[in-house]
């Protein structure tokens, strides 16, 4: 029997890697181009422009996230237009970014986890106030995607993947959101928590950092009481800002930080985008008008 080459076996093993790799680039890239032609030869029309809706915040961690987020969503689907707009306090604002592209189609994505006054009001109206035929998707949560995000991070703050039944029955998580006056965002971030509690094992409570009850502080004296006092914070928040930092500060054991540029969102974000422009829907102009 002839011994294998170890060197030769991992050159060649790499040479099949970077073979395969080219080939998959090509193959995606010739998909791309097939796509825009229909069956009987003619190039089909322009898909919708993406505009992720961000809020906006006075933290320039903020921004910088963001603009990450989109540049990892523009490398997944190449050739799609993507551009951002807030809601305020940051630029773009969205009314700019929608005179920008004109009377252009556009699929409008907000990058908010729950529903709310932004999602129902204000993305609608600025998107009725411009030139764009334009619809509006809803909030990007609740959903697996977020649960696997959320998830990744918490490891990534030292959260154990495994542990014996003493520690699970002293461990919980609070997961922090921004809070709302609209109660169906309690709804979906409540439905998040408990999406996270059976990917965990472990009781997750959702709390808010401001405007809605229980507060994170609360929610930690809540656990408290019931003998969990290895209690880590999962950051429901897409990018840094003064409530997220808040709420880690709070942690009494580990916190995560914000979802930001985790592969998960950018998959949700077109995942959102692809069910808007496969569903026919009411325009933001008709849901203004309502």
């Amino acid at each position: 029997m002839t011994a294998s080459n170890p060197l030769h076996d991992e050159s060649t093993t790499a040479h099949l890697d970077s073979t395969a790799h080219l080939m998959n680039r090509i193959s995606s890239q010739l998909a791309s181009q097939l796509s825009l032609v229909s069956l009987d030869g003619r190039r089909r029309p322009d898909a919708p422009a993406l505009v992720v809706v961000a809020h906006g915040s006075r933290d320039p961690r903020a921004l910088s996230t963001v603009r990450a987020l989109l540049d990892k969503v523009r490398a997944q689907r190449p050739g799609l237009p993507v551009h951002l707009g807030h809601i305020e306090l940051n630029e773009p604002l969205l009314p700019d970014t929608l005179a920008s592209l004109g009377d252009q189609e556009a699929i409008l994505v907000p990058l908010l986890l729950s529903r709310g006054y932004h999602i129902k009001r204000d993305i609608p109206e600025m998107a009725a106030e411009s030139r764009v035929r334009a619809r509006v998707a809803g909030a990007l949560g609740p959903h697996p995607l977020l649960v696997e995000a959320l998830y990744a991070r918490l490891v990534e703050a030292g959260w154990r993947t495994r542990m014996d039944e003493p520690t699970r029955r002293r461990t919980a998580v609070v997961l922090a959101a921004a809070g709302s006056r609209d109660p169906e965002s309690k709804l979906d971030t409540a439905h998040t928590a408990h999406l996270l509690a059976n990917r965990l094992g472990v009781p997750v409570i959702p709390a808010y950092a401001t405007t809605a009850a229980p507060t994170v502080e609360d929610a930690l004296k809540s656990l408290s009481a019931r003998g969990r006092t290895r209690v880590a914070i999962a950051s429901y928040f897409t990018a840094p800002g003064r409530f997220a930092t808040e709420s880690a500060e709070a942690a009494p054991w580990i916190a995560s930080a914000p979802l930001g540029t985790h592969p998960a969102m950018a998959r949700l974000l077109l995942h959102r985008y692809d069910q808007m422009l496969n569903t026919r829907v009411t325009t933001a102009q008709e849901l203004a008008s309502a």
